[in-house]
């Protein structure tokens, strides 16, 4: 399931769970074939940032590529990393912090 995250529900939806978000651009070709990826991770949920949109969150979090992704647990960041990842790659990353 995938939630657009913006500044005024960011912290509402990462505040409990476990939630992978990913910052991206909608210029980034990276960013578009990593979109494949996340559609077939239907039962995980995950948050887009448009940094084209939501630039203050980006800033917030210090974003310098693009994706990058945070692993939120309960509202804190506990995991960071960058570029194109397969849905297996994320999973295993994920199953860290269950």
């Amino acid at each position: 399931m995938i939630t657009k995250l913006t500044m005024d529900n960011f912290e509402a939806e990462t505040k409990s769970g476990l939630k992978l978000v990913e910052f991206f651009a909608t210029w980034c070709g990276y960013c578009k074939k990593q979109e494949v990826e996340l559609e077939q991770m239907e039962k995980v949920w995950i948050g887009q940032v448009n940094t084209d949109d939501e630039a203050e969150l980006a800033i917030k979090y210090g974003i310098a590529s693009f994706p990058t992704f945070l692993v939120m647990k309960d509202g804190k960041e506990v995991t960071r990393f960058s570029g194109l990842r397969s849905k297996e790659d994320l999973m295993n990353i994920l199953m860290k912090f269950i």
